[in-house]
């Protein structure tokens, strides 16, 4: 890994027990250095829980001096493609990282084929012709041992002839397997000798046709990592009853190097799911767009929506890593994105539902060009130049006809302030046939250019707006979380919000941000803060809302 060019985290990991661990082995002498791995398989996009795994060991190999490798576990050629594999890489690489290493199991085919016929030889693994319903027959329950297939004791040189026949694609699918001889009545039902290998004719993403056997991912995965030295094999606790097989495979076969394997709780966040087969059945049965909705927990997703890389890598750094599972409040995620775009987007004016004001008083075929800050929390982001002219558009609920108290906005008689411009006041209010209020006529005070209040008369109301002569159209679209409840159960589907989606069709911006690109984030003065979409064309800017301007967990935080 490139630990000149890695990202820095405002929120610093803790000293968590994986850790504690590292230095123990680095104090003791048992290592002399770090080397750490991701392993995905390439049959998916990655989500959030692989990001947490993603921060935890790159940023891991960063914090050590050591490397982290990108390793691609594709042993299951039926569910595994190329696409996935570029997605994968390109999210590594979004989120800040480099790999010191790129990597695929399919690399070492030949060496775990060698191995297993070592383990034949040595008598720890034989062919076995039970069929699955069998197997699992035999295989036992958690509190009753299982029993010995009839094919546990067939001679060495007949295994060795089994499996070698096996590769040679002599036998149907599912015919047979390899397992490894371990223990039937182990506690373990792991270890209840596991398969090893199995047939399966399927055209693999990058050795083809060129094999009809394929190794299981609980042998593929330790004699992996061995094979590139890495010392610690950190992965979540569903692994944890496979340790014993990790670490019976490394001990039984000729190998200098024997990692480490550590686990640790996966990620759960409120309101996401995780489960590669519910995050399918939602792209597949259209309740989504695709694995890049930005209502998606996936890493595609969430770089949709505006989701800064920063902000991520400093939220997965601030939800510790510990043995104890649990779920992560959303609004932990929406805080740290609102500090780093408060930080780094520019404001801009934006109006969302548009209400035309035409300003009486200001001359016709007037333009004027106010300079607004970009972003008072970056001095360096420079100004820009916004145009002012007689008639306008606000949002409608910034103007009541009958308003409540405390109303600070726009009413008949009301005065406010428009940002960057002019005092203006509401004169008359102008209906369709229907009632319905389709334009407000108004005055400016001349004597209020931005910065100067006349008279010393101080007004409560300062509303954004955009000149209709210069105006851009725009689409934006208001994401909500895409369940109605935080932890979403098997009736999933039941639970999708309803509200997770609103389209505004008929937005319109300042003309500066005419020139954005996808995947450009901003904030749109006194609404939210929104991201460019790649659906954005030339005539007709799409933002995505990525999160409001109102912080609650931040407030919660305090409380606590």
């Amino acid at each position: 890994m490139d630990t000149a060019n890695a990202p820095t985290l405002t929120e610093k990991p803790g000293r968590d027990f994986i850790r504690e661990i590292i230095d123990g082995d680095l104090q003791s002498g048992k290592h002399d250095h770090v080397a750490v791995r991701f392993p995905p398989e390439p049959n998916g996009y990655l989500h959030v829980g692989h990001a947490k795994a993603i921060c935890l060991n790159f940023g891991l190999a960063q914090e050590y001096g050591g490397t982290c490798n990108l390793r691609f576990d594709d042993t299951n050629p039926t569910k595994e493609e190329t696409e996935y594999v570029e997605s994968i890489m390109a999210d590594i690489k979004w989120l800040g990282f480099a790999w010191s290493g790129l990597y695929y199991a399919s690399d070492y085919y030949e060496k775990l084929y060698q191995y297993a016929e070592e383990l034949i030889n040595k008598g720890l693994a034989y062919v076995d012709s039970l069929t699955p319903d069998q197997m699992r027959e035999y295989r036992g329950t958690l509190t009753e041992p299982g029993r010995n297939s009839p094919d546990r004791d067939r001679p060495v040189a007949e295994n060795l002839d089994l499996f070698r026949r096996m590769r040679a694609g002599e036998f149907a699918d599912g015919a047979l397997v390899l397992r490894a001889k371990i223990d039937m009545t182990s506690p373990n039902l792991n270890m209840r000798d596991p398969v090893l290998y199995r047939i399966r004719r399927a055209h693999h993403h990058r050795t083809g046709d060129a094999w009809c056997i394929y190794p299981m991912y609980d042998y593929a995965h330790p004699i992996s990592d061995a094979l590139e030295g890495i010392t610690h094999s950190i992965c979540t606790l569903e692994f944890e009853d496979h340790r014993p097989l990790y670490d019976w495979v490394l001990d039984h076969i000729t190998i200098d190097c024997h990692p480490r394997q550590i686990e640790f709780a996966r990620l759960n966040v409120a309101y996401m799911i995780t489960s590669k087969r519910k995050l399918i059945e939602l792209v597949k049965g259209g309740h989504v767009s695709g694995w890049d909705d930005p209502r998606m927990p996936t890493i595609s997703g969430m770089r949709r929506r505006g989701y800064p890389p920063a902000a991520i890598r400093n939220f997965m750094a601030s939800t510790g890593t510990t043995k104890a599972g649990g779920v992560v409040e959303f609004g932990l995620l929406e805080h740290h994105v609102r500090t780093d775009l408060n930080l780094t987007a520019n404001r801009v004016m934006v109006v969302l539902n548009p209400l035309k004001v035409v300003i009486e008083n200001y001359p016709e075929g007037q333009v004027e060009w106010f300079d607004a800050e970009n972003n008072p929390e970056d001095p360096t982001a420079g100004s820009r130049k916004v145009p002012f002219s007689r008639t306008i558009y606000i949002e409608q609920d910034d103007f009541r006809e009958d308003p409540p108290k405390k109303f600070f906005r726009l009413f008949p008689g009301g005065e406010v302030r428009l940002k960057h411009a002019y005092y203006i006041t509401c004169r008359e209010v102008i209906k369709d046939d229907a009632g319905h209020i389709v334009e407000l006529r108004c005055t400016y005070d001349p004597e209020s250019k931005a910065g100067v209040t006349p008279d010393g008369r101080m007004v409560k109301g300062t509303l954004h707006w955009v000149s209709a002569e210069h105006a851009v159209p725009a689409e934006v679209r208001l994401y909500d979380t895409l369940f109605t409840t935080p932890a979403p159960t098997d009736d999933f589907l039941n639970e999708l919000n309803p509200n997770s989606l609103e389209v505004l069709p008929n937005a319109l911006a300042e003309p500066s941000l005419k020139q954005s690109k996808p995947g450009d984030r901003f904030q749109f003065l006194r609404l939210a803060y929104f991201c460019v979409d790649p659906d954005s064309s030339g005539d007709r800017l799409i933002f995505n809302r990525t999160a409001t301007l109102r912080d609650t967990w931040a407030k919660v935080e305090k409380k606590q």
